[in-house]
């Protein structure tokens, strides 16, 4: 399928109705483009919230856990 998109001066593209349906993109969703040697490839996109732990914060989790399994005679 090839489609002709308009690019405002702002540089801000719009995707058809029925390509959004096609890849998924609904709302507020993600387009990761990619440049390749004959263009650029839209892909649908999904980012996911990642917390990277602190040796302060996995050492609380580890007293969490130590404190919940008190009284379960676990050695």
């Amino acid at each position: 399928m090839s489609l002709v998109i308009k690019i405002n001066e702002r540089g801000t593209l719009t995707l058809p109705k029925a390509l959004r349906k096609k890849l998924g993109v609904t709302g507020k969703g993600e387009i990761i483009a990619d440049e390749g040697e004959e263009g650029i490839i839209l892909r649908a996109g999904e980012t996911f919230p990642l917390e990277i732990y602190s040796k302060e914060r996995l050492e609380e989790f580890h007293r969490s856990n130590e404190e919940e399994l008190e009284g379960y005679g676990l050695e």
